[in-house]
């Protein structure tokens, strides 16, 4: 199949000349508003929506703006080359797709469907931990497609050695330790419609899936539990933790009180405010996968993954979800690509929203970017097709990028092809 840029740009301008308009916008802005519409208004505040004012996200978007392109012209870019080489593969492209939870929230086949859009074109899948669906569901959908594994790092060791176990079982090829989340940022469109899918039993598939979790939800809790007004809101968050838990038969799940005792379980374990430096040592004996640590802002951060025998870092403010008046991630990139000076891979999270962006990442030193609210408005609009759409819009606009760029492969997408702005332009 010829997944080059001109052919998917030919495909998409014949399809119109015969009447056919694309199944997802390809304005960014335009998509996000017709996801919208599609979404439940729940759905929308937990995707869309960032942390306090939203000023983390801004910068995101706006930090891209401080450097712009500079295309050279003569260059022979009749045969362009967007593929690049990362722990040992050739990836047809820069770009992965990051961990995104609760995916059932905008289309019943969530994760599966998207990895199976990604399988389609080669490009790595980063399975969620708050996943909708099991990740040795989404694995067999994908085959020997590439796909990688989030962990967020539970109360219990235990638990965080089964999923890292399970991950090598279904032939994932790294782990990705996210470590901006031990707690839930300020999350103020959330606190706003006072709703957490997670309480509905969303978004807990990897933990129901998981005999260590099976056991632990069997163990003694002497945590107090909140007292509940019983309301019809309640009931339906009832039926929805029973819905979304495993297994057929309604009321027998709802007898057996395992539905609700996932959901406090997970409530209570699922992330470890108290996770140090020195708990890298208990994962690094744990895998021989390459782990990469997904949070990393600051140069000291960058080199002490490394010193402490990290494969690579992931530059991610979690796309603003976090903490309000952050520093965006193409800002320190430059710092964190000097401070590892080399010795592992740099990948760049958050804000990335066109070729463009992934051009400059790349002139920066970035050996790759991770895509994420975009790929989940195609899943919104269209399911399989449309991640599959949105992917190879974001390949296409690459490829055509560092063409016209002068440029024919990742390899000659140098520092020299940026112009950084003078300050205050």
């Amino acid at each position: 199949m010829d997944n080059s840029a001109l052919n998917w740009q030919k495909k998409i301008y014949l399809e119109g000349f015969a009447g056919k308009l694309p199944k997802v916008s390809i304005d960014m802005q335009h998509l996000e508003k017709a996801a919208r519409q599609g979404m439940s208004p729940r759905a929308y505040a937990y995707i869309a929506g960032g942390a306090g004012v939203e000023s983390t996200m801004r910068a995101n978007r706006s930090a891209f703006e401080a450097y712009k392109i500079i295309p050279r012209m003569l260059k022979d870019v009749g045969t362009r080359d967007t593929s690049i080489a990362l722990f040992g593969q050739k990836l047809p492209s820069p770009f992965l797709l990051s961990p995104i939870g609760v995916l059932e929230m905008v289309h019943k086949h969530a994760d599966v469907a998207v990895g199976k859009a990604a399988a389609r074109l080669g490009v790595p899948y980063i399975f969620s931990n708050q996943a909708s669906r099991p990740m040795e569901e989404v694995a067999s959908a994908m085959g020997n497609s590439p796909h990688w594994f989030q962990l967020y790092w539970s109360k219990s060791n235990e638990l965080v050695k089964s999923f890292v176990q399970r991950a090598e079982q279904c032939r994932c090829q790294a782990i990705v330790v996210t470590l901006d989340t031990t707690m839930l940022g300020w999350r103020t469109r959330d606190l706003e419609i006072a709703y957490l899918p997670f309480l509905e039993g969303k978004g807990i598939a990897q933990y129901t899936s998981d005999p260590v979790f099976q056991r632990m939800m069997d163990e003694p809790d002497d945590q107090e539990k909140p007292k509940r007004e019983i309301t019809l809101q309640t009931i339906r968050g009832l039926v929805s933790m029973v819905n979304n838990y495993p297994g057929n038969g309604f009321f027998k799940k709802l007898k057996s009180g395992r539905p609700v005792k996932a959901v406090q379980k997970f409530i209570s374990t699922y992330s470890n405010p108290c996770t140090t430096w020195e708990d890298l040592k208990f994962l690094r004996e744990q895998t021989k996968l390459p782990i990469l640590l997904k949070g990393i802002l600051h140069d000291d951060d960058a080199r002490k993954a490394v010193d402490y025998g990290m494969d690579g870092v992931i530059i991610s403010n979690h796309g603003g979800r976090q903490v309000d008046g952050a520093v965006s991630t193409f800002e320190v990139l430059p710092g964190i690509v000097k401070a590892v000076n080399g010795r592992v891979p740099v990948l760049l999270d958050s804000g990335v929203r066109g070729g463009a962006d992934a051009f400059k990442a790349i002139a920066l030193g970035a050996r790759a970017v991770c895509i994420g609210r975009p790929y989940v408005y195609g899943l919104t609009l269209a399911g399989e097709e449309g991640v599959y759409d949105v992917l190879r819009n974001f390949m296409a606009d690459f490829e055509l990028t560092m063409g016209l760029a002068g440029c024919k492969n990742v390899s000659e997408i140098t520092r020299e092809t940026l112009r950084q702005n003078p300050v205050g332009f």
